[in-house]
């Protein structure tokens, strides 16, 4: 009995093809967003956490900042050495240290040139930042302690000055210096906020400081914490170091900044995951506004139907199997927009995801709820009608024109 009741609500979806597929549509569409806005959003925070994660491995970095003072900012003390090896030596939970000094520079070959970003450091920068050579050799002990120009590039700054040349061994205009190229990156692409990690050249911080600063700050110090251990200890650690080597008064601001990677990685993560859910509860409202339009028709339906359930009924039909005969419609149109809506809705976020260029995301829980919600959808929407269907009074709708 229950699969005749069955066939006869396939029988009577598939009379009436079109209004059928206009019923389903509201599903689908809700099914659908649901799943590709959740996919392309939960990319999108893959793709963050992973180019803030480029930046370095477990990476804490310490600038100078402004220091105010009566409600009136000025330059705070700079950075130096003595601050650096104070953290390597005295901060437990290090892994490496590397100092940092930066200058936009127009660096020279032939006829060709580019600006880029030159960073005086020490060969502890590869390690901290998770750059690795790929033809040539760091800096050796003489060239860091001597002050030799020598320098390594990134990928960006071979192809825009050498394209398919071998650069070792070349000498570069840098400023007003020439510098030997010893080494070349391997390249690391784009990091958070479209930046670009291979733009950019190294050189020995004692050359940086004496041919092109002119002085012994340095503007940024990189520490790499161990790994496996909390980033925010280790910050909180260098930041009262920090403040009793730069005899900061106690209730006073810090004139420097300790910025935890690990930390910005956690706040863009829980920012984007919050405007995922909000973007995938608006899509789910449509899947409401489909339910309505599935009781709608469904109502339609029963007024259309009433002869018919009135002879059904009185040849002995019970109220439950004509009640379970609109109720099944229901469902399967629900349950079918949701399967349609499911497929529509990966395919849609997988070509999304190609566009913006971010990774492919299935969230099988959001896909399995999205489909369980409408099948939930054809039941609730699906219930009013059914029981308006049990309930006519076959005399009555004998009579019904």
């Amino acid at each position: 009995m229950f699969l005749q009741t069955v066939l006869m609500a396939l029988r009577e979806i598939r009379r009436n093809t079109l209004r059928s597929v206009l019923t389903m549509l509201g599903v689908v569409i809700g099914v659908g967003a649901v799943i590709a806005l959740v996919s392309v959003g939960r990319g999108a925070t893959q793709k963050v956490t992973a180019d803030i994660g480029k930046l370095g491995k477990n990476l804490l970095m310490v600038s100078a900042g402004a220091r105010v003072k009566g409600g009136a900012s000025s330059a705070a003390q700079s950075l130096n050495m003595a601050d650096m090896q104070a953290i390597a030596r005295e901060i437990s939970g290090v892994h490496a240290v590397a100092p940092g000094s930066s200058s936009q520079q127009q660096v020279i070959y032939g006829n060709k040139n580019a600006s880029t970003s030159i960073t005086g450091t020490d060969n502890n920068f590869f390690e901290v930042r998770g750059y690795a050579i790929e033809k040539g050799r760091q800096f050796t002990e003489a060239e860091a302690q001597s002050g030799v120009p020598v320098c390594v590039i990134g990928a960006t700054v071979k192809t825009e000055l050498f394209a398919t040349t071998d650069p070792l061994g070349a000498q570069v205009r840098v400023g007003k210096i020439s510098c030997q190229i010893i080494g070349t990156l391997v390249s690391k692409g784009t990091a958070g906020m479209g930046q670009d990690q291979d733009d950019l050249m190294l050189m020995p911080l004692a050359t940086f400081q004496r041919r092109i600063t002119g002085n012994n700050d340095i503007s940024l110090i990189l520490v790499s914490a161990e790994e496996g251990l909390d980033t925010s200890i280790v910050a909180e650690s260098i930041r009262a170091l920090l403040r009793q080597r730069r005899h900061r008064p106690v209730g006073s601001d810090d004139d420097f900044n300790v910025r935890d990677m690990a930390e910005i990685a956690d706040t863009v993560t829980s920012t984007t995951t919050a405007l995922t859910a909000l973007l995938g509860a608006i899509a789910a409202v449509s899947l409401l506004v489909g339910g309505i339009g599935i009781m709608n028709i469904m109502l339609v339906s029963v007024t259309e139907r009433t002869r018919e359930i009135g002879i059904r009924l009185a040849i002995g039909a019970f109220a439950g199997e004509v009640m379970m005969q609109f109720l099944l419609e229901a469902i399967v149109l629900s349950t079918l927009g949701g399967i349609i809506g499911v497929v529509l809705g990966l395919i849609g976020s997988f070509f999304a995801a190609r566009a913006l260029s971010l990774p492919f995301v299935i969230p099988p829980e959001i896909v399995g709820l999205a489909f369980a919600f409408s099948a939930l959808v054809g039941v609730l929407f699906g219930y009013l009608p059914a029981r308006k269907a049990a309930q006519l009074n076959p005399i009555e709708a004998l009579r019904h024109e």
